[in-house]
């Protein structure tokens, strides 16, 4: 057995849980990472002249007290708290976000065609669970609605058509008004803006979303630049790339599942299957250093509706805190989708750069004069989960294999489920405390489970 019994792999927010989780229990682990930084999906980097930006837009809004007070005090306390700032961009309009609830912005007749599908899928409701989340939005939207707006963002977001989805993913993502709300939306200029499942959040102050992982990071035995090659569950033995090797007693890993079955010895056919057809989106992500102040006003993110211009989300790193821009700058993040299943990425990232600026340019997001301080086009090998038809018995396949070799599986791509970061903590401490039980039943030692998590 090794110095440290437990091993994590990955220094995101599950690795972070997993770890905060272990060492207030007073167990001792290592944390291993492939890269040379650490934060995984919620890495942050300074590009020159002090621009700041993480791997997408991340935020922090979690409703879990204890969750909220941990993130707190990695900063130090050192946070900004925001009323979040949403829009809609279609047509040469900016809307107020969620559109659904706001109809008013729309050309006339689009809101009467808008309004009338609602009324018609009021009067003849189904009791027939929708099939995919197309039937879903247009019983929740009407057809016009759905084919103009989220047919069109979901198509570019998922990279694929909405009919190839399910619809466990939606939780509270899209809000489906009452005929009522929708038409108060459409005769009332007033904005209705408290309906989107993110309304306040929080930021660090200093260093980027990267800034909440820091202090744990400095305080843990982390190991980067250790890329996980082979994992024998028999043995309880990795090895890494450089051609190293350690012994575990429990492993914790959010590894994407797709990466860490083909790394498992013996893992099945079936199994190697399973994992073949799990679907994920792949993001470039257009960074902007701009040399103006203050661009896209109150908004944080700006979701893009229409179907000739590629990316479907801006955000204004900017806005989140002061600190990630220099004084007189601004910092834009454009998101263009890709997948190896549906949408593979067929040119290089950069190319990606010059007809960016050219959309902000046109939808007036960039002005005459605009100067571009930096840019870069980075990739994000995995973004989000695609919700495809194959997924779920896919992924109880590899559920089920992983308990069997005993590996806990964790966080967003360990899961495979779109979890927000506070989400991927508590994954984490759940898999933390797995882990703690299997060790446990292998000492014969039950004061290992006696830490709750609850400090």
């Amino acid at each position: 057995m090794t110095d440290a019994p437990i091993i994590v792999i990955g220094t995101g927010f599950a690795g972070f849980g997993a770890g905060h989780f272990l060492e207030a229990a007073g167990e001792t682990y290592v944390v291993y990472d492939r890269n040379a930084h650490y934060g995984g999906h919620t890495a942050s980097h300074e590009l020159p002249g002090g621009f700041i930006f993480d791997q997408g837009p991340h935020v922090s809004f979690a409703k879990d007290e204890r969750v909220k007070r941990i993130l707190a005090d990695a900063v130090d306390g050192r946070y900004e708290d925001v009323q979040i700032g949403l829009d809609s961009y279609w047509q040469g309009r900016i809307l107020t976000h969620p559109v659904q609830v706001n109809l008013h912005g729309l050309p006339p007749e689009l809101i009467v065609q808008v309004l009338l599908d609602l009324v018609a899928a009021s009067a003849d409701p189904s009791d027939e669970p929708p099939s995919d989340y197309e039937t879903w939005l247009r019983r929740s939207y009407g057809d016009t609605f759905a084919e103009t707006f989220p047919m069109v963002y979901g198509d570019k977001y998922h990279t694929t058509p909405m009919r190839n989805l399910t619809t466990d993913w939606l939780g509270p993502r899209m809000y489906r008004p009452s005929l009522e709300e929708a038409l108060r939306g459409a005769v009332s200029t007033a904005p209705v803006r408290d309906l989107h499942y993110v309304t306040q959040f929080r930021y660090p102050t200093e260093g980027g979303y990267q800034a909440y992982l820091s202090s744990w990071v400095e305080r843990s035995d982390v190991r980067l630049e250790h890329e996980v090659v082979r994992i024998d569950p028999r043995g309880r033995r990795l090895r890494f790339a450089d051609g190293h090797t350690a012994e575990y007693a429990q492993l914790i890993s959010s590894i994407p599942l797709p990466e860490l079955v083909s790394r498992i010895e013996g893992a099945p056919e079936p199994v190697l299957a399973a994992a073949r057809r799990l679907a994920f989106t792949s993001v470039v992500l257009v960074n902007l250093g701009i040399d103006r102040p203050g661009i896209g006003g109150d908004t944080h993110i700006r979701y893009v509706y229409d179907a000739d211009i590629p990316f479907s989300r801006i955000s204004f790193p900017h806005r989140l805190s002061p600190r990630v821009v220099p004084d007189g700058a601004s910092a834009i993040q454009v998101e263009w989708y890709f997948s190896d299943k549906y949408r593979p990425l067929a040119t290089s990232p950069d190319v990606l750069i010059e007809p960016t600026v050219a959309h902000l340019q046109s939808m007036g997001v960039l002005e005459p004069g605009d100067g571009v301080v930096v840019s870069e086009a980075v990739v994000a090998r995995y973004a989000n989960v695609i919700y495809d038809h194959e997924r779920p018995a896919a992924v109880a396949t590899i559920e089920e294999f992983l308990r069997q070799v005993g590996i806990h599986a964790c966080g967003r791509y360990g899961e495979w489920n779109h979890l927000w970061t506070d989400e991927s903590f508590l994954s984490g401490e759940h898999a933390a405390r797995s882990a703690l039980r299997g060790l446990s039943v292998e000492l014969g030692d039950s004061t290992l489970l006696e830490y709750s998590g609850q400090a």
